[in-house]
């Protein structure tokens, strides 16, 4: 199977998102995935990732969080 660079590009800069993420650098880990969405418009993860930043900026999550993201809305 051939991996275009692009698809290489994005894949990186997700997995840069979801590490910032993980570390509740939420800013910094929308911005990856903005960057990602900005070369894949299609990239749906990066896209939800967004989301949840934009959540947890308005609203950070409990010291304890264990990175695990609760639904608001059904």
């Amino acid at each position: 199977m051939i991996v275009s660079e692009n698809k290489l590009q994005v894949l990186a800069l997700y997995n840069q998102g979801l590490a910032l993420y993980k570390d509740r650098k939420f800013t910094e880990a929308k911005e990856c995935f903005q960057k990602a969405v900005s070369l894949d418009p299609s990239d749906g993860p990066s896209k939800l990732y967004i989301e949840r930043c934009d959540d947890y900026i308005s609203e950070p999550p409990p010291e304890d969080w264990d990175g695990v993201y609760n639904m608001k809305t059904k």
